[in-house]
């Protein structure tokens, strides 16, 4: 593989590694682990600790799909991979 090759998964790997820890953090950080700590804060009548585990998370999801893809577009258009 040339260098351009490996460049291009390097950058890959470290957007999609980036995207798994935001996932992680948002799905059992604030789900899980620090949800006794948020639901001193709430949110729409809600304990964020709560909210997070069952709305929160999706709304976060979802911007993380369209975020990823924005974002792969712009890798590809720079590694010059992308479609016509």
């Amino acid at each position: 593989m040339d260098t351009s090759g490996k460049a291009y998964w390097h950058a890959v790997l470290k957007l999609i590694g980036i995207h798994l820890f935001i996932w992680a953090l948002v799905s059992y950080g604030f789900g899980i682990v620090f949800a006794p700590a948020l639901n001193n804060i709430h949110l729409g009548g809600y304990p964020l600790g709560f909210w997070f585990a069952h709305q929160g998370s999706m709304y976060i999801f979802i911007a993380l799909i369209f975020v990823f893809a924005k974002l792969m577009g712009k890798l590809d258009e720079k590694f010059n991979v992308h479609e016509q």
